[in-house]
């Protein structure tokens, strides 16, 4: 996890694409300078980057159900609930499930646990959008790789 990079995902554990379910891990990292600021002298994982690591991972999970077709961008936020601290050399474990996706737009719900207590959950909105119109698809495909989405999906497909 590099939080000033927003590369927040570290790897892509499973991907079921018949459930529509993906899951990830992270490590905070010890030393950021996130931290510095959030907070000087005791700090924390701040919640907004929380959320971005469940859009992330709701992200390549959109992407692995939709075989690259289309980029997701978050949207919206609903019901969120951040329900402890998160501090450095933490790590987590992420989930997605795929709720709804079409139309130019999915719906997922996610949620972060750390040694099976719960950090966080929310419903996420993603717009997608074709990658002809958006030009990210070799550098979105590459990060997908290197955290083991391709691996993760082709073991779903088995």
């Amino acid at each position: 996890m590099l939080l000033e990079y927003f590369q927040m995902i570290d790897r892509v554990e499973t991907v079921d694409l018949a459930a529509g379910r993906l899951t990830a891990r992270s490590v905070v990292p010890e030393k950021s300078p996130v931290f510095e600021g959030h907070f000087p002298g005791y700090p924390l994982v701040p919640g907004v980057l929380l959320i971005e690591t469940m859009a992330q991972a709701s992200g390549f999970l959109v992407l692995a159900a939709t075989k690259f077709a289309a980029m997701p961008f978050l949207m919206s936020v609903d019901g969120a609930k951040m329900r402890t601290f998160v501090e450095p050399s933490t790590e987590l474990e992420i989930e997605a499930s795929l709720e709804h996706e079409g139309s130019g737009f999915a719906v997922t719900k996610a949620k972060i646990t750390s040694a099976g207590k719960k950090i966080c959950d929310a419903q996420l909105k993603l717009r997608t959008m074709p990658f002809d119109q958006v030009p990210l698809g070799d550098i979105v495909r590459k990060r997908a790789e290197d955290l083991g989405l391709m691996a993760a999906m082709a073991g779903s497909e088995k």
